[in-house]
């Protein structure tokens, strides 16, 4: 059985956590992602030949980059954009020609406990003739979950009777017994693409002609929606694990650490009368008098308000995007295939930067029309070109590049190199760059 983690979705809903450039399934709430998580659960039942990460080509080297820190070396299908679920599962099933896919997210957690690998072994026999979905007992009536209502009782599990996902009315879905969807699947590909010739005709058709066509012509599609709601031949199988979709603060504050006062920290924080509030943040927090608040600060932004309007925070997004703010983009570190940078002071006509070049990684050669830029080293040693001229710098060394000059930076070290940049110009943004030569494959402008 192939194991398909979906690993493409933008951030949102833990925004100022997550962003378009770094979604959740890539932030650690202690040792690994998220996503490395995930990795490591799929390994417990498949071996690496037999795992496929399905993600865009906007997260291709944050996706190989945790990988490789966790040495698993599997299969990454690039989608050419985000186009939702159903177009993911369509397009890796098409691509691997699996006859059975275990399809999990790449942002839930999840213990690979024995009620766990009892219910996938359910789960392959169920398949042949359904499509199975797993279901965890609701805890509680969150709007936000997909709800599914166990039917007949079957080998293994239940008929699914309703599906619903994101009810109006979770209070009254739980009351009656319904389960929360855990977003993984197990398919027969057969009977899925079946179900989907059925009820979503257009993905196959636009398959036909090629992911490029299929992509920049279907709109974004739910697996859930389009089909597990309509079919009937589908079916789950009751899981006995822990599983949180940390979907919200509220879902975040339970992998926290808390403190005396049932407060969820993650960073420094001190507080006076302060009770079961979320906190996170990268400098020190202090509160006084405050309970069941979430507060989240990043270099770049900060969110304060209530546990139970967390959600609405998608809503901050969404101002933001139609103010085209770039801040929901990426936060002030933007990592890249060679390292990372971190925007430390920005102004009118400059921009400093801390520039991280992984040992034996390199830049591009690349140009700008409208900014010059200083090197200073302040650790590790540089190997730079600056049009015709190749030398090294090391610590308290440092250059300068003008406007219009081909250069490249490159760590030819054991260690990493970090430098700060000083860009002075016009136009400090990063769409000014021109590439002659990259590592990567990336665009050259």
């Amino acid at each position: 059985m192939k194991t398909l983690i979906l690993a493409g979705g933008v951030g949102k809903s833990l925004f100022p956590l997550s962003r378009e450039q770094y979604p959740k399934q890539f932030l650690r709430f202690n040792h690994h992602s998220l996503f490395q998580m995930a990795v490591k659960r799929a390994l417990k039942i498949s071996p690496p030949e037999e795992i496929c990460v399905v993600t865009s080509n906007s997260q291709k080297f944050m996706v190989l980059d945790q990988l490789s820190e966790i040495g698993a070396d599997v299969e990454v299908l690039l989608e050419p954009e985000p186009r939702g679920t159903l177009p993911a599962v369509y397009f890796a099933i098409k691509k691997t020609n699996a006859k059975k896919v275990l399809v999990m997210p790449s942002d839930h957690v999840v213990t690979a406990n024995d009620e766990y690998l009892n219910a996938l072994r359910k789960s392959e026999k169920l398949c042949r003739s359904y499509l199975v979905a797993f279901g965890i007992k609701a805890k509680e009536a969150n709007p936000n979950y997909g709800y599914i209502k166990a039917g007949k009782a079957i080998s293994g599990g239940y008929k699914i009777d309703k599906f619903v996902e994101k009810p109006e009315d979770a209070a009254t879905l739980v009351s009656e017994g319904y389960l929360w969807n855990t977003g993984m699947y197990v398919f027969n590909t057969k009977l899925f693409t079946e179900e989907c010739r059925k009820f979503c005709p257009d993905v196959g058709k636009a398959f036909e002609k090629g992911a490029n066509f299929a992509y920049s012509t279907l709109p974004r599609l739910s697996l859930d929606k389009e089909i597990m709601e309509k079919t009937s031949r589908g079916a789950v199988v009751q899981m006995g694990a822990h599983w949180n979709d940390v979907g919200s603060f509220d879902a975040v504050y339970e992998l926290l650490q808390k403190d005396a006062n049932g407060n969820g920290v993650r960073g420094e924080f001190t507080s006076i009368e302060s009770k079961n509030n979320v906190v996170i943040g990268d400098k020190l927090i202090a509160t006084i008098g405050l309970e069941n608040t979430v507060v989240v600060e990043t270099r770049d932004i900060t969110l304060v308000c209530p546990r139970k309007e967390a959600a609405k925070v998608k809503k901050v997004v969404e101002i933001l995007k139609e103010r085209n703010d770039k801040r929901i983009e990426s936060h002030t570190t933007v990592y890249r295939p060679w390292g990372s940078y971190t925007v430390l002071e920005k102004g009118p006509a400059y921009k400093v930067k801390r520039i991280t070049v992984k040992p034996g990684k390199r830049l591009s050669l690349q140009m700008h029309f409208h900014r010059s830029e200083h090197w200073v080293v302040v650790r590790g040693t540089a190997r730079v070109t600056i049009g015709d001229k190749e030398f090294i710098l090391r610590n308290g060394e440092s250059t300068f590049v003008p406007a219009g000059t081909k250069h490249r930076l490159e760590n030819p070290g054991l260690i990493p190199l970090d430098i700060i940049e000083a860009q002075i110009g016009e136009y400090i943004e990063e769409d000014d760059i021109v590439r002659f030569d990259d590592d990567f494959g990336r665009e050259k402008s």
